[in-house]
């Protein structure tokens, strides 16, 4: 399935698939657009699988956020396994 993004203000709304097919176009996309935007907000609740790949897209995205000192947020269901992904990789 094809990945849509939409946006409304600083939510960008994710819909469809983040994979091994679509993870490059995803990763691509936001790190312009977190490097363009003062704050970003990631939707994810339209998402219906997230691989490997995608979990390592959105670390990627959340360590830039921290080195170019950038809030950056993921919101929707799922978003709680994510953070948990997210937070045991900041400490490792």
């Amino acid at each position: 399935m094809a990945l849509k993004i939409t946006r409304n203000k600083k939510t960008f709304t994710v819909d469809g698939e983040i994979n091994a097919s679509t993870v490059s176009n995803f990763k691509v996309y936001f790190i312009i657009t977190l490097s363009s935007l003062s704050d970003l907000t990631i939707d994810i609740s339209k998402v219906t699988e997230i691989d490997a790949n995608g979990i390592e897209a959105l670390k990627t995205l959340y360590n830039n956020a921290i080195l170019w000192n950038k809030p950056f947020s993921i919101i929707g269901s799922g978003c709680k396994e994510i953070y948990e992904e997210l937070r045991f990789n900041a400490v490792a």
